[in-house]
């Protein structure tokens, strides 16, 4: 148990911390998992128009730290070569 003043503080601000970023990671996760089901419905037309989208949700999330940048590049790479395989 924390038993000076700023670590007990401490404590307060990461839980709140964790929470965001348990959401942030939500965020990512559905967002990767909605263009999965477009990609298997092979609905090229509908995965061009969410591609924009997916690119700047993972970015944001990138950006927070929460994944790394290249972690959401790469993501977007080949979610980009399963698009134009389609």
């Amino acid at each position: 148990m924390a038993n000076t003043k700023s670590a007990i503080k401490r404590i307060r601000r990461i839980s709140r911390q964790t929470k965001v970023n348990k959401s942030r990671k939500s965020r990512f996760r559905s967002a990767i998992k909605k263009m999965n089901l477009i990609l298997d419905k092979k609905d090229k037309k509908e995965a061009l128009a969410f591609l924009p989208k997916l690119n700047s949700e993972l970015m944001k999330i990138a950006k927070t730290g929460v994944i790394k940048k290249e972690n959401a590049s790469r993501n977007i790479s080949r979610i980009t070569k399963k698009i134009n395989s389609l």
